[in-house]
């Protein structure tokens, strides 16, 4: 019996291009109607639909259906953190051209500046605040991932994060994901979602409709000054 993974399966659904544009649109998050991934991967609604159902049936995508549209969305945080490391590795790996390519120029600032990354917070602001977390001693390397120092936990703890749940459960608590914008990493995980939630729910960013665009509210640019010393 061969019980070796099943990696050449999951790797063949994300080798086709269009495919892969699907499930990076949905990293955010959202949930998007068949026809906007038809747009963003530049197929035919005929192709976006065979390819949308092998996603599908693969596990990485879930679909629901709305009258009679359906609805598209990621499988949840195990494909999230998938598609998301394949992203970071595919990015280590192009260390070697120009830090900023042409795909990265053209792209505009204020996504550069801030956006979603499936559940948590990417781009210059989100590597700031990893480095700020890294420099204060709230978070030291283990590797690919982070722990959390027991001042990290007095200040999360003053924030309103619940840190308790460091070290349980199957994902990881706050580990490295490397923005293929800014290539240096900002935080993913357990943690990452926490914050991501916090910003949120204290109106220091606001999102974008239906985008992973968000922006700094002028009271989050005051927090992120007085908690993390950034000037965002």
């Amino acid at each position: 019996m061969n019980d070796a993974p099943e990696i050449p399966r999951i790797a063949a659904l994300l080798a086709d291009p269009a495919r892969a544009s699907m499930v990076w649109t949905l990293i955010d998050g959202t949930t998007r109607p068949a026809g906007e991934l038809a747009f963003a991967a530049n197929v035919s609604a005929q192709s976006a639909s065979a390819h949308l159902a092998k996603l599908v049936e693969g596990g990485l995508l879930v679909a629901e259906s709305q009258g009679r549209h359906r609805y598209f969305r990621i499988a949840g945080a195990d494909a999230a953190h998938l598609i998301e490391s394949l992203a970071s590795f595919s990015a280590k790996a192009a260390r070697r051209v120009p830090p900023q390519p042409a795909l990265v120029r053209a792209m505009p600032s204020h996504f550069l500046h801030a956006r979603t990354c499936y559940d948590h917070l990417a781009g210059e602001v989100a590597v700031e605040i990893l480095e700020a977390m890294r420099q204060a001693r709230w978070l030291v390397e283990d590797g690919p991932q982070y722990k959390l120092t027991r001042l990290g936990k007095g200040q999360l703890a003053a924030l309103g994060v619940d840190a308790g749940s460091e070290g349980r459960g199957r994902r990881a608590f706050a580990r490295s994901c490397v923005d293929l914008t800014q290539r240096r990493p900002h935080l993913a995980g357990a943690l990452g979602a926490a914050l991501l939630d916090l910003y949120t729910r204290e109106g220091w960013i606001v999102r974008a409709p239906r985008s992973r665009v968000v922006s700094v509210s002028p009271k989050g640019a005051a927090a992120f000054s007085r908690v993390f010393g950034l000037a965002v």
